[in-house]
């Protein structure tokens, strides 16, 4: 593991890469390439976990702020790391012709056996399933919530079922394109949302810590004590 960390730092900062960066711009598209597909694995201000999130029952908004936090933590940090570690351990990244999700079976191959490629496909399966589903319910919400006729919720549908066909049917490079599109819109959006919000979370959080300050170790959030919020609730 110690080696795998020196790779990824040695490679990332070493002279040709710095050359690369300040004669191409290669430092410039590395890091775009990884917020892109950063964004792409744990959502993080896109706006669409909120949606599980508003969902949550708990006493106080902090306390499902802090589980959202802790999800980023987990997908990136962990998930995302580990997946880094099982390719440069199996050092499969040396074979340019292996691409994606390809290069992950292939490591598992080699690390676990022939069942690691079978048992990353299952997963990837009932990944994109629940995935599908439940971004669909997310989407669906927010269509109810705009206008919940009979005709318009129809043609969505119809919609959904025409995108993830043509999602499965084309080509690699072109649906990462669109998803980093619609991504970007998304962000931008929430993003402006989350400024407008930011005073109201920031009474949110103080409330939280008074109450922890103040001995409660659960603490309960009273939207009566802060009319202004209320009224736009």
């Amino acid at each position: 593991v110690p080696e795998v960390f020196k790779l990824i730092f040695t490679e990332a900062f070493q002279f040709n890469a710095a050359a690369g960066g300040f004669f191409g711009g290669m430092i410039s598209m590395a890091m775009m390439q990884g917020i892109k597909r950063g964004l792409f694995s744990n959502e993080a201000g896109m706006g669409s976990a909120p949606n599980a999130a508003a969902a949550s029952d708990v006493k106080h908004p902090v306390d499902q702020g802090l589980v959202q936090m802790l999800g980023v933590f987990v997908d990136t940090f962990i998930v995302c790391t580990s997946t880094a570690m099982i390719i440069l351990i199996s050092g499969v990244y040396h074979d340019t012709s292996v691409m994606g999700v390809e290069m992950t079976q292939r490591a598992l191959e080699m690390e676990l056996g022939g069942w690691g490629g079978d048992f990353l496909a299952v997963l990837l399966f009932l990944f994109c399933y629940s995935a599908v589903l439940g971004n669909y319910a997310y989407a669906e919400g927010n269509m109810q919530f705009i206008n919940n006729s009979p005709k318009v919720m129809f043609a969505f549908r119809i919609l959904v079922l025409i995108m993830v066909y043509f999602g499965a049917i084309s080509g690699v490079p072109l649906v990462w394109s669109m998803a980093d599109l619609f991504m970007g819109i998304m962000a931008t959006i929430n993003l402006t949302a989350i400024l407008l919000l930011t005073p109201y979370a920031r009474t949110l959080l103080k409330d939280y810590t008074a109450q922890l300050r103040g001995g409660k170790k659960d603490p309960e959030f009273k939207i009566d004590q802060y009319p202004e919020m209320k009224k736009r609730v």
